[in-house]
């Protein structure tokens, strides 16, 4: 039994949030979305830290991303839910590959994983998380969002932004043959950024997993197959011209 109250029809009743002072309307449907949320629910039946732990099940299930003895950097990790996916995927528990997860933000420990309250992009942040890591990663993931304006123009400028960055930072620490995982607005990836990704990795897919709300222009990019050194060659290149 999941303890969901339940009608007649046994259909799970929808919880309404009563308004209460000093909660904003956009706070008050945020809670009643978050508490008739199913994967809400079942993340908190199945020991998960966020319903996003399904998005990258999925992600995974479709791409066969996640390999046992991969080395993973976990970017924007809080509040851990992708960490806890990779590490049962990737064997960590049985002494097998590594996963190392930053946030600006504190996270409760997770068995296997090392943990950095940092920014990625710190000067020595590439540096120092490939000695964490000990070696390139496999793969870098990102489930980081910029915080909405509710400016839809600037939202999208902001996402985009922060893909770029998390995207040259994956450059300079992914091995040969490694992949680039990041959450995306619909049409977020057009351009330069998707030109550039072209450029250095041998495919791009775009994801949109069940777990991403309906009403949600979230969907998540797949880059694998990077090229490798030639890419950073490219950027020093291009720094010194």
């Amino acid at each position: 039994m999941s303890g969901e109250a339940r009608g007649p029809d046994g259909r799970p009743l929808k919880v309404r949030v009563k308004s209460a002072r000093g909660r904003t309307t956009s706070s008050q449907k945020w809670l009643q979305r978050q508490l008739n949320d199913p994967y809400v629910a079942r993340a908190k039946r199945e020991g998960w830290r966020s319903r996003a732990a399904f998005k990258l099940i999925e992600i995974d299930e479709r791409a066969k991303l996640l390999k046992r003895g991969m080395r993973i950097l976990d970017l924007g990790a809080a509040p851990g839910g992708w960490s806890q996916v990779a590490a049962k995927k990737i064997g960590l528990e049985q002494g097998q590959g590594r996963i190392v997860a930053i946030d600006l933000l504190e996270i409760d420990p997770i068995p296997g994983v090392v943990f950095e309250q940092m920014d990625f992009l710190a000067p020595d942040a590439p540096e120092r998380l490939m000695k964490l890591l000990d070696g390139q990663a496999d793969l870098v993931m990102s489930d980081m969002a910029a915080n909405a304006t509710g400016h839809k123009k600037t939202d999208h400028l902001r996402i985009v932004g922060l893909v770029e960055l998390a995207a040259d930072f994956a450059r300079k620490v992914l091995a040969p043959g490694g992949s680039f995982l990041a959450k995306v607005i619909q049409g977020g990836t057009e351009g330069a950024l998707l030109a550039d990704l072209k450029r250095d990795f041998a495919q791009i897919k775009h994801v949109k997993p069940a777990a991403s709300r309906a009403d949600s222009a979230e969907l998540y990019m797949l880059a694998t197959g990077f090229r490798g050194s030639a890419a950073g060659d490219r950027d020093t290149a291009e720094a010194e011209d």
